[in-house]
Formats: C-alpha cells, structure tokens, sequence
C-alpha cells in the first residue's frame, strides 16, 4: 500500500464511525472511553472533527498536543452530536482533497488519528470491526516507522497476519508476533506494557519497543477490546 490514497481511507473511516454513532442514544454517548480515560464518545467525534475544523482555519498552534485537542472538545461540549457530525463532514470536505499534498508525516497522523478513534469508539460501545481495514493496514505502516525511527541500533521483527515487517537497522534483536490491528492499539498507547509483553515473543521481552514516544508511558492497566 505504498501508494495508498490517505483521503480515501480517511473519508471511509469518517463515514463508518459517523453511521456508527449517529443515531446512538444520549446514555451511550455520554460513556466515558476506557481508551481516553475522561473523554466519552461524544468527545472523541468533537475531538476528530475540531481538529478539520482548526486545520482549515489555520489553527495549528500547539498541534497534536493535549491542549489543542481539549480545545477542541471543551468548545462542542454543548453541540448536538448531529451539528459536530456535520461540521465533521463539511470540514473534512476541505481537508480530504488537501491530503495527498500534506507531508508524509502528517498524512499518517490524520488517518492513524482517525483510525485511533474509531476503535476507542467500537470499544467503548462493544461493536469491534473493520480491524482488518486498509485503514487499519496503512495505519500500521505508519506507526512502525516511526517506532523503527525511534528504536535506534537494532532491529524489530514483527510476525503478523500478513506476513513479516522488520523495523529498526543492524542485526535482528528480538521478534515479537501480534496482528497488525494490536500493533497500531499498542503504539498510541492503547494497550499496557504487561498486555504487549504477554504477546509471543523470541528473545528478550521488550514491550517499550512497541510504544511510540509520543504516547509513552502507555496505559498502566490491561485494555481488552
């Protein structure tokens, strides 16, 4: 998928959340994540759509950061879920055609972002799926080269349902096995260092290696999904 179409897969896993928690009663929204401990679903769909909303206004400052994505779900807080869906919608209709033109690495951290969201959602609500998706594929892609980025001397061999991806350079130090659906949850952070170092691995246990730096420390708790 080297030359996947970012806006595609964003655009499809925009509109399978957006049927997902559309018609979704008020009690359900209102269900705190256990991925995105003091955010509920509500949260994490004003979360994705005010971050289209500020790129296309331009407000960039403090991307990423925890400041700016609370911005953005303290300002919906009061919005009907059917306007920030809209907004979602009518944002993401400006931001889509621009993603083939974004740097590589922003690219990635809007799908693997959405791609994030969309399965704290399905488990919040106990409605896993797509975690096969091309989305999901692309995703891992993703979050493996930044974790073969981060790792430094050595190598990363990771087993998994398509086949094999080494990250890292130099000689092979440790192999892990996992489908890629639990390597992208363990790498934003989604998964505890116990879960990923319960996972099969040859060599030495390294479950650090599977964290990116910028969700480390990972979750202390085990997060079944």
């Amino acid at each position: 998928m080297a030359g996947a179409d970012h806006a595609v897969l964003y655009r499809a896993v925009r509109l399978r959340l957006t049927d997902l928690v559309r018609d979704l009663p008020a009690a359900a929204l209102d269900v705190e994540a256990p991925a995105t401990p003091g955010w509920t679903v509500r949260d994490l769909v004003a979360h994705l759509a005010g971050t289209t909303a500020d790129i296309v206004a331009g407000n960039l400052d403090g991307i990423a950061s925890d400041t700016w994505t609370q911005a953005q779900v303290d300002a919906r807080r009061d919005t009907p879920l059917a306007d920030v869906l809209a907004e979602w919608e009518r944002c993401a209709g400006t931001v889509e055609p621009r993603m083939a033109g974004l740097p590589a690495v922003q690219r990635a951290m809007l799908l693997t972002d959405a791609v994030t969201h969309e399965h704290d959602v399905r488990g919040t609500l106990g409605r896993p799926g797509a975690r096969d998706d091309a989305a999901v594929v692309q995703a891992f892609r993703g979050v493996t080269a930044g974790l073969g980025n981060q790792l430094g001397a050595g190598t990363l061999r990771i087993a998994h349902d398509a086949g094999e991806t080494v990250v890292g350079t130099g000689g092979p130090t440790v192999s892990v096995t996992a489908s890629r659906f639990e390597v992208v949850r363990a790498a934003v952070g989604r998964r505890s260092l116990d879960q990923i170092g319960g996972w099969p691995w040859d060599g030495a246990r390294r479950p650090e290696l599977l964290v990116l730096d910028r969700f480390r420390p990972p979750r202390a708790t085990p997060l079944v999904e």
